[in-house]
């Protein structure tokens, strides 16, 4: 396989997504697994103590989606919704919470700082998402031919 291949689209796999993007989730779901699983399990399993319930909700979700990630690695393309959510909370969470913090001068030194600096690589997630393969499939209408219908099967 040569460099070039990486790049192109073979309608014979992968639905005609690039090899690129399907490789880079890949990468995204194990670095998912490698990180915020082992972050998120090992907090949930050594708390000690009655939990704040928003705290236990944000951490069983940080638990549950890397976890998910593994059948992200195995069908890169079926687990694209799970990129969205990891795209979409990090998104939020940078212009909500980080940059109000930032445009006031406050993040550097903050208990925020550590969380903006990891987020910061949300256009690298961007990046590897197959946008045209998400649109045709999660936005665009199946289309019928309307000009033929349905067979009667009753008869």
């Amino acid at each position: 396989m040569n460099l070039l291949s990486a790049f192109t689209s073979d309608p014979r796999r992968y639905e005609g997504v690039r090899p690129f993007h399907v490789w880079g989730l890949r990468v995204f779901y194990f670095l998912m697994l490698v990180f915020v699983a082992t972050d998120a399990w090992s907090g949930l399993l050594t708390h000690e103590g009655p939990w704040d319930p928003v705290r236990a909700v944000a951490v069983c979700v940080w638990a549950t989606y890397p976890a998910l990630a593994v059948f992200g690695l195995i069908h890169p393309l079926r687990w694209l919704p799970l990129m969205f959510f990891t795209i979409g909370y990090k998104t939020l969470w940078l212009v909500f919470v980080a940059w109000p913090l930032w445009r006031d001068g406050a993040l550097a030194g903050s208990p925020a700082e550590q969380i903006a600096h990891a987020f910061v690589a949300v256009p690298l997630l961007m990046a590897v998402v197959p946008w045209g393969y998400a649109y045709r499939t999660y936005v665009q209408w199946p289309r019928r031919n309307v000009a033929s219908p349905p067979a009667n099967t009753a008869g």
